[in-house]
């Protein structure tokens, strides 16, 4: 994929090109196919905003989960 950016006639903001994606049959054929790096931040198939929530919910009770145990030992 090459960063050139587009800007076409009327338009101000420069577009960048289209990602490769493909189609993908369930949640967990995406991500064996496409890794989840590909999945969350590349946009590689359809799943990208499931994979999303999945690592939002793991990130927010890691956190939460370090904000209890901090807050415990003070």
């Amino acid at each position: 994929m090459s960063d050139e950016l587009i800007v076409r006639k009327g338009e101000r903001i420069p577009r960048r090109p289209l990602s490769d994606y493909s189609e993908a049959d369930s949640f967990s054929h995406a991500i064996k196919r496409d890794g989840i790096r590909a999945t969350l931040f590349e946009d590689s198939n359809q799943y990208g905003p499931v994979a999303m929530l999945f690592a939002l919910l793991v990130v927010a009770t890691v956190t939460g989960a370090v904000i209890k145990f901090i807050s415990g030992l003070i």
